[in-house]
């Protein structure tokens, strides 16, 4: 009898005979951009998409994929996602106030970008204690997703994933700070740094309690986001990552894994290379979105064969510059080398590492799903793909020398 998604997904995780390398996309990180969806739906008139605009993530516009979609790329995961609360419109530009108190300005009706730091002039810690801080029990911001996860779990096979609050200890702590300033708090005033990091950890942990009141008997895998790396390095040194950053990472991670049972993804964008070791002392099993185009991300084999007994990878196509540049050749490539080198003993979910962008041909995005569906059954038969060794990214580095 053939696996469900859940039991393939339960598998792929323990390294124990899936059936097929599992693919994801829907969730707020790795959705799909509402003028490449708008294009979908006119290619795709047959499959009847109906969610054009209903928004995902407000800041990155994106759209919430339609059931008839998420069938018709095989998608394995469906993600439970909190809903948008105690958000503020602002009446002085196209924009809106979060949750946290953070403003974003539209970008030409793009994306939404973060517009201010609120807690740029505070001084002491009493100002932190001071400020407005978010209901992280509002039962708004969950409502309804308990029935929706226990209708999945009992009426369907797919594995269901509770999706990221918008939030991580550090990039909350960088946008209501301000980056410049909360990099210089972690340096020269390290108690006003830590008290912010616990008060923003605090709040996510009673968030996170809530959520999985809800939805932790029938979820498989938790969803957390907190950037670290650039396209080079990363955003902080290691010894500071270990010392300011790294204890709020593990009470997150550890009090979101005593909630349910649950596997725990973390994304992080960017050169995280010297991280990774750390982010599985937190307690992550799943690492997203293995960013192919960044330093020390590249060699993804070498990325199994370091950590690929304690750490399983999701995504590793690169959406920055290999799906919109690559011929269908390369494509086809790229997706044969990462299940290769990453899932080939299980371990991997192969996805867009981030959302799927207007700039990204349409054709790309559907070969993309037909090839994952054609080359990623076990036991996986790659070599007639590999030996063309059509790399997009080898090809880009030929062309950068030339």
């Amino acid at each position: 009898m053939a696996m469900t998604p859940r039991e393939n997904f339960k598998a792929a995780m323990d390294r124990n005979g899936p059936e097929w390398v599992p693919i994801d996309m829907g969730k707020h990180i790795g959705s799909i951009h509402k003028k490449h969806y708008a294009d979908l739906e006119r290619r795709l008139a047959q499959v009847g998409l109906k969610n054009g605009e209903v928004i995902l993530d407000r800041m990155a516009q994106t759209i919430v994929p339609d059931e008839a979609l998420l069938q018709h790329f095989n998608v394995d995961f469906r993600w439970l996602v909190p809903n948008w609360v105690q958000v503020t419109e602002r009446d002085d530009v196209d924009g809106y106030i979060d949750m946290w108190g953070v403003p974003y300005r539209g970008a030409e009706g793009d994306h939404y970008a973060v517009d201010g730091a609120p807690l740029k002039g505070a001084e002491t810690i009493a100002d932190i204690e001071a400020y407005a801080w978010p209901d992280p029990e509002d039962p708004a911001q969950f409502a309804g997703l308990g029935a929706r996860a226990r209708d999945l779990f009992e009426n369907t096979g797919y594995v269901i994933g509770a999706d990221a609050i918008k939030a991580g200890p550090l990039m909350s702590c960088l946008q209501i700070r301000g980056y410049e300033q909360f990099f210089v708090d972690m340096m020269v005033n390290p108690e006003f740094s830590d008290a912010l990091m616990q008060k923003v950890t605090d709040l996510l942990c009673r968030m996170w309690s809530r959520f999985m009141d809800e939805v932790g008997p029938y979820v498989q895998i938790a969803y957390v986001t907190d950037d670290l790396g650039t396209q080079t390095s990363l955003l902080l040194s290691p010894k500071l990552y270990r010392k300011r950053v790294k204890p709020f990472h593990t009470q997150l991670h550890q009090h979101i894994k005593s909630c349910a049972n649950v596997k725990l993804m973390m994304h992080t964008d960017g050169a995280v290379l010297p991280l990774i070791e750390d982010l599985i002392e937190t307690g992550a099993d799943i690492l997203n979105p293995v960013q192919t185009s960044t330093k020390g991300m590249d060699d993804t084999a070498a990325l199994k064969a370091k950590f690929g007994d304690r750490l399983a990878f999701h995504g590793a196509m690169d959406v920055q510059q290999m799906m919109p540049n690559a011929t269908l050749e390369e494509l086809r490539w790229e997706v044969a080398s990462r299940m290769q080198d990453l899932g080939h003993d299980g371990g991997f979910i192969i996805a867009p590492c981030h959302n799927i962008g207007h700039d990204i041909p349409l054709e790309n995005t559907l070969a993309f799903f037909k090839m994952v569906h054609e080359l990623g059954r076990y036991p996986l038969d790659l070599d007639s793909v590999l030996a063309r060794k059509a790399s997009y990214f080898e090809r880009l580095n030929r062309e950068g020398e030339a």
